[in-house]
């Protein structure tokens, strides 16, 4: 082997001294420094060259080609907004409008009627009038004003009223018949219900027809017990208060099962002496036509 090394003089170091070794028949040359350490290997046959080390573009000591401009970092993508967890609130439902019929409709209206939004009796058909008055109790709260009782409009509605009574909710006549009384479920009977406010002619416990009635003040009141139809008077007039009793059929003292005007204009506003008033003409006629001395008459509760 021969060796050769060149060195820098005493006056200080080489720039760039390297020493060569050349070997025969199968070489490498190395270049090393002056300090002694490696600065780059060839290498030929089955020699591996050594990896270069790397340094990241854009840090201290990293090397770019003069040819290439260093590119800067491109600027971090902002990071797309969470998605939001806040559900719009759904839109009211609507739990009555015109066209609709039954018992919820009769209690919105009794409890309109409450606060002074409904001026007829209850009728449980939602009309022009019922619209009307909901539009009303909306544009007073702020609500839309739709005319449609939706779940917002009932809830602030339930909240300023009362449950109403039977009687409220059937101010203008119509309440189903009470359950019959058992003195009634034999023979032909008037049985007169004061809770539900109707008279119901059965025979034998079969429902032949169901009207409205209007019975005596507080001060008159209307006789509860069992009695008899003892005299009929179609055309009768009362000899006390100078009043028309069309259709009478007495059953206690003077008092009577007739037709009243004054029941069919005014309702339930005013009240009878004792008698038990109808008022629609065409059924008290056709009950008198049936009912014959001697029928029984049940009141009770």
């Amino acid at each position: 082997m021969v060796e050769g090394t060149v060195r820098r003089g005493v006056g200080g170091r080489a720039a760039a001294a390297v020493a060569v070794l050349a070997l025969v028949g199968g070489c490498k040359a190395v270049a090393v420094d002056a300090e002694g350490g490696r600065a780059g290997a060839a290498a030929s046959g089955d020699a591996k060259p050594e990896a270069a080390a790397t340094t990241a573009p854009g840090t201290p000591g990293a090397h770019t080609s003069p040819d290439s401009p260093e590119s800067p970092e491109p600027p971090a993508s902002p990071e797309p907004p969470a998605p939001s967890t806040t559900r719009a609130a759904p839109p009211p439902k609507t739990l009555m409008a015109q066209g609709a019929q039954g018992k919820q409709v009769r209690e919105l209206q009794a409890r309109l009627r409450q606060i002074g939004w409904f001026h007829v009796h209850p009728t449980g058909n939602y009309g022009p009038a019922t619209a009307e008055a909901v539009r009303g109790f909306q544009a007073k709260r702020g609500l839309p004003v739709t005319g449609r009782t939706d779940t917002v409009t009932w809830q602030r509605l339930l909240g300023m009223t009362r449950e109403p009574t039977r009687q409220e909710l059937y101010s203008g006549g119509g309440m189903p018949a009470a359950k019959p009384d058992p003195r009634c479920m034999t023979g032909r009977v008037l049985c007169i219900a004061k809770s539900s406010r109707t008279l119901t002619w059965m025979i034998d416990g079969k429902v032949k027809s169901t009207m409205d009635i209007r019975l005596g003040s507080q001060y008159t009141p209307t006789r509860e017990g069992a009695f008899k139809v003892y005299w009929k008077s179609r055309h009768h007039v009362s000899t006390l208060y100078d009043t028309p009793m069309p259709y009478a059929m007495f059953f206690s003292g003077g008092q009577a099962v007739h037709y009243s005007a004054d029941f069919a204009a005014r309702g339930y506003a005013g009240g009878s002496h004792g008698c038990v008033n109808v008022r629609d003409k065409g059924k008290i006629a056709s009950l008198y036509a049936q009912v014959r001395n001697g029928d029984r008459v049940v009141i009770y509760k």
